[in-house]
């Protein structure tokens, strides 16, 4: 019998315990999963002993639970930590672990863009040693090992070489940990230890781990201890620079009127030249919906798998044969080529034009080749129902599935009978597989280049999927189609935000165990190796708004706990439901909304004889007013009279649960800019204050916490893509502890501080899990943003730069660039800029106005993304004076 003791260094709180999860051999050698309470010895070490029989040969995989004082569990994130059953003769085994917290930012190195390009696996320095004789095996983990470097153990005993750095024990890489095994019977205990990095071809000593020396306190030839020793201990963490910018915004000599994904070579040999390591773009997920140019929203997908045929380089997908399809492209280049900004409907019209007449030529050979049918099968579970579900949307002229006479519900077994058939339909649908394929290779070829040039790309996951969507058409009881997310009221748009999407019903996804999810986080890592989850608030909770309303300002947040009824009895309030959840609408409010000319706002209202006034059942949503006026010219006075509806339905307190019958209630965000609440008096004001504040910022929060806890920890687990999250917005107070728990990067944006009472945010004040950026697609450039706001221009002047004086009124060059190098310095893991603010540091290459350099502006809910770079990548590259200079500023920064 050998008896194995689990040790473990922990500090735990009261009424904390620790448990092991793992797979414990019974008597007759079977390996089950089981968890068991450990026993604390002190107040840093818990320990757990078993025994097995020698002869069982396995190998036991095994990692530590936190147990809370109220029974939740938190796991530590495993790492491989295993016991060769079998292999290890001894009588007993002895392992002294080091609890891997899933948040510590080392974790993040053994991600995709540090394994696989950054810091990729090198050929085996030395092979594993055996396990006979030895009584000692130590493991360490060091990700970021530079090319050629490797691992030593370094001590002071005998053994250990006396610290002598020319005969160190060399370590062998075995999956993620460095491991060394050795017989240290004669040795005299306690021995000091370091891990130390030496040159694997010179054998020459490079440095020490940092920090105090380890320490091994016994051992004995009976016995074999095994040291997970967690990770080599260094004080300078790794940093990296990137570049933003949508695929549509690339402007090459080659490409169409709009960037494609052949022109990120280009882009990739230029941010090498800068040294730059990420590439940044927004989401490239086809969103073919109305065939306009509503479609340019990139965030509106009608697939969460398909690519858009908007970046497709149809040009090289003709032969020579092909030659006279293209005839005309070299005319329409230059046409498309010479606009500043993209032409969305033309670009996409003749591309399909080219499209289509390619694939009649091409169809037949394609369709046999074993490249096609290799990408055929690995996707078929999207593509066969996108491609069905494309050619019926131009069949029936509408991706609104519900309006289709035929096969508006999904059925599997139609849409494969459809594939198979030898119509039309058919024949289409085929067209967008074949589209799909070629865009595949494109991308993926494109990708392969930047990982030869060591450069990482970074993906964007929209929250939603369009309601006219094929992933809601195939899987519609995973949403919500009777709401809509978006965003509560800000300071870039004041009614909120509608996106339109379907919101997601969590308690199902949750119970295929986030299968779609995962399936999109899979597709992803494709092409990423790392990503950006777009509103990652909406995990936590999203704001919820009924397809009745239009504007943001309607929703609340989903989940929530609601206000009941009692408590505005107990906060002294007299609970009027008519009063509080209805539009309160009196002829005052009426004078003062339209300047005097009430009498054009009647026809609209019911007089309810006690002073004040309700909406006619016609017009008592956003959504019947819109219709209303949608068939009305569009006058300025029709514009008015709907714009002042508009808020009228919005002059509520409370939105009633529906089905509480009568006893929940949730409170409409910003209550106070209601005309209705500025008519209530001073106490009921102050009360429902309190309550207000209650709901919105406390009784929240651990609700929330728990949602996103379950369902980030599900879908980072089937990824090894580094996650960043966008954290902006009404931030709840849970989610930085939830983030930091889970290794999630946080968005960090200078001029949009999370800290109450801060007007900015410093970026030397940025923690080391984060992205750092001077802003987003969703704001203007560092130039537009400084010409904003004068007096806050001002202040950062002064504050933030620490200029005295008059602060200029134009963001001259060296503005520009004092700001990108403040970002350089910050301690944040990554640092990225938009190309437009890059090209702000050269007074002679930015564009002459700012204003035309944003991609988006959130306040305009049907804005036009066509924003597209005034230089070609070509004449980028040859920007020696502007590449130079960027390119100093990252190597001194340390990046």
């Amino acid at each position: 019998m050998i008896k194995i003791r689990f040790y473990i260094r922990f500090t735990t709180k009261f009424g904390q315990s620790l448990l092991l999860k793992t797979n414990i051999p019974d008597k007759e050698g079977k390996f089950t999963e089981q968890t068991v309470e450990m026993r604390c010895l002190n107040e840093t070490f818990w320990e757990y002993s078993i025994g097995i029989d020698e002869k069982i040969q396995g190998t036991i995989h095994y990692k530590y639970l936190l147990k809370n004082a109220d029974g939740k569990l938190s796991s530590e994130l495993y790492d491989g930590k295993t016991i060769d059953a079998g292999k290890i003769t001894a009588e007993e085994i002895n392992v002294i672990d080091t609890w891997n917290f899933e948040g510590q930012a080392e974790n993040a190195y053994y991600t995709a863009p540090f394994q696989e390009v950054l810091f990729p696996p090198q050929k085996p320095f030395t092979k594993p040693q055996p396990y006979r004789g030895s009584t000692h095996i130590f493991k360490v983990k060091a990700p970021l090992l530079a090319k050629n470097e490797v691992l030593g153990l370094l001590g002071s005993s005998p053994q250990l070489s006396e610290w002598d750095t020319t005969n160190p024990r060399w370590m062998s890489r075995e999956d993620n940990w460095w491991t060394v095994k050795l017989n240290l019977s004669n040795e005299v205990f306690p021995v000091a230890y370091k891990y130390a990095i030496f040159d694997g071809k010179t054998k020459g000593f490079i440095r020490y781990e940092d920090g105090d020396n380890r320490l091994l306190n016994s051992g004995n030839k009976k016995s074999v201890t095994i040291l997970h020793d967690g990770f080599i201990h260094f004080n300078t963490p790794w940093r990296g620079a990137g570049v933003a910018i949508p695929v549509f915004s690339l402007r090459t000599q080659k490409s169409l009127g709009v960037g494609e994904f052949t022109d990120l070579h280009l882009l990739t040999d230029w941010a090498h030249k800068l040294d730059l390591r990420l590439i940044q773009l927004l989401p490239i997920n086809d969103t073919s919906d109305t065939g306009s140019w509503q479609d340019s929203y990139p965030y509106n997908a009608i697939s969460a798998f398909a690519l858009h045929p908007i970046y497709l380089n149809v040009e090289l997908l003709a032969r020579k044969e092909d030659a006279q399809v293209i005839r005309t492209l070299q005319k329409k280049r230059r046409e498309l080529n010479k606009l500043a900004e993209i032409d969305y409907e033309s670009v996409l019209e003749y591309k399909w034009k080219i499209i289509r007449e390619l694939y009649q030529l091409q169809k037949n050979e394609l369709f046999s080749e074993e490249a096609y049918r290799s990408f055929f099968e690995e996707n078929s579970g999207w593509l066969v129902p996108y491609a069905v579900f494309c050619s019926l949307r131009d069949k029936n002229k509408t991706a609104n599935f519900r309006q289709w006479k035929q096969h508006g519900i999904y059925d599997r077994k139609a849409v494969e009978k459809i594939m198979e058939g030898k119509n039309k339909l058919a024949d289409e649908a085929g067209l967008h597989l074949f589209v799909q394929y070629h865009l595949h290779r494109q991308l993926k070829a494109a990708v392969d280049y930047a990982h030869k040039k060591g450069i990482v790309l970074k993906g964007d996951i929209a929250i939603g999927v369009s309601r006219n969507s094929c992933d809601v058409w195939m899987e519609p009881s995973l949403f919500n189609t009777d709401m809509q997310a978006g965003a509560p009221p800000d300071a870039f748009a004041a009614q909120g935000q509608n996106w339109g999407f379907p919101t997601y019903n969590w308690e199902n996804i949750q119970s295929t165990g986030f299968e779609w999810w995962r399936r999109r986080f899979i597709q992803m890592g494709n092409y990423f190796d790392l990503f950006r989850i777009d509103h990652l608030l909406g995990f936590f909770r999203i704001w919820s708004i009924p397809v009745t309303q239009v504007d943001g300002v309607m929703g609340r947040f989903v989940p929530a706990i609601p206000v009941h009824i009692n408590e505005f009895a107990r906060k002294g309030i007299s609970f009027e439901y008519s009063r509080f959840c209805d539009p309160y609408i009196t002829d005052d409010i009426l004078n003062e909304l339209s300047e005097g000319f009430a009498g054009s706002l009647f026809p609209f209202l019911d007089d309810n004889g006690d002073g004040t006034y309700a909406l006619k059942k016609e017009f008592s949503t956003q959504a019947l007013i819109s219709g209303h006026f949608g068939n009305a010219e569009p006058t300025e006075e029709n514009k008015r009279i709907k714009s002042i509806l508009f808020y009228l339905v919005s002059n509520i307190l409370l939105f009633e649960e529906e089905g509480s019958g009568g006893q929940h209630f949730h409170f409409r965000i910003g209550i106070e800019n209601t005309s209705s609440f500025r008519h209530l008096d001073g106490q009921t004001q102050y009360q429902l204050e309190q309550l207000y504040n209650d709901y919105f910022f406390h009784r929240q929060n651990e609700r929330w916490s728990d949602q996103a806890t379950d369902i980030l920890r599900a879908l980072k687990a089937s990824t090894n893509m580094l996650i960043c999250g966008e954290d902006l917005g009404m931030v709840p107070a849970c989610v930085p502890e939830v983030m930091y728990q889970l290794g999630i990067l946080s968005l960090e944006v200078e001029r949009m501080p999370k800290q109450t009472g801060w007007e900015f945010f410093n970026p030397a004040f940025a923690p080391y899990m984060s992205v750092i950026t001077p802003g987003t697609h969703d704001m203007s450039t560092i130039r537009g943003w400084w010409e904003e706001d004068r007096e806050k221009t001002q202040h950062f002047f002064n504050n933030e730069l620490q200029h005295p004086g008059l602060a200029p009124y134009f963001c001259e060059p060296w503005i520009n660039k004092a700001i990108l190098i403040q970002h350089l310095y910050s301690p944040a893991m990554w640092s990225i800029f938009q190309l437009q603010d890059i090209l702000g540091i050269d007074g002679k290459l930015r564009r002459q106005m700012p204003d035309e350099e944003r991609i988006n502006v959130p306040a305009i809910p049907r804005y036009y993304w066509r924003y597209r770079m005034h230089l070609t990548l070509e004449q980028l590259l040859k920007e020696k004076d502007l590449n130079t200079e960027m390119s100093s500023y990252i190597e001194l920064s340390g990046r």
